[in-house]
């Protein structure tokens, strides 16, 4: 008979103290902190000492009331503001195990691209690529804000349209470009 969960192949013991037999099932181990440098340590039982586990196990052991309510609100978390990526582009910072052998240079061309100069945002809210071909179309700086998006579009669009012009189309390609660009950025979240 296979069971859901069993690792063969390994010659672990079973945790249970005065257990002989092999240890093909994992439990979570003591803390409950996953981190970032792995998951944490697991405990290996037999499948009648990882049944009375599961039987015992509560994962809300050693939590106030208050902690518990907290844990089951079904947006529990959201509320967190994240935080703002600041001199990297949008792009994270290399994480710590990020010092072995990249022959491709394949990682840390992402943070050398992000990070060459750039102009970053004062609010932080990162700009993709295109937002940024798209602002170089209005002819504005990466730090415009909603109100300078607007007025900028306001005054391209009378510039370039044709009733302006005296009905010459000759624009018409320029305004197309704007209308387009101020369509990208007025949606972006760095302008919303």
């Amino acid at each position: 008979m296979r069971f859901h969960g069993r690792v063969e192949g390994a010659a672990r013991a079973c945790d249970e103290p005065g257990c002989d037999q092999p240890g093909e099932f994992r439990a979570p181990g003591e803390g409950r902190a996953n981190d970032f440098e792995g998951p944490r340590p697991y405990r290996w039982f037999c499948l009648d000492h990882v049944r009375a586990f599961n039987a015992r196990y509560n994962f809300f052991a050693g939590m106030s009331p208050d902690e518990i309510h907290d844990a089951q609100r079904p947006f529990a978390g959201w509320e967190r503001e994240t935080r703002a990526f600041t001199g990297t582009g949008g792009a994270d910072r290399p994480p710590r195990w990020a010092d072995f052998t990249d022959p491709l240079d394949a990682i840390s061309t992402r943070f050398r691209r992000a990070t060459a100069g750039e102009a970053a945002r004062k609010d932080g809210k990162p700009l993709s690529e295109s937002e940024r071909r798209a602002l170089k179309v209005l002819d504005l700086p990466a730090d415009t804000d909603r109100r300078g998006l607007r007025q900028r579009y306001a005054e391209l669009v009378r510039k370039y349209h044709p009733d302006r012009n005296g009905g010459d189309r000759s624009f018409e390609k320029k305004l197309q470009d704007v209308i387009a660009a101020y369509t990208q950025l007025k949606g972006a979240p760095a302008f919303a």
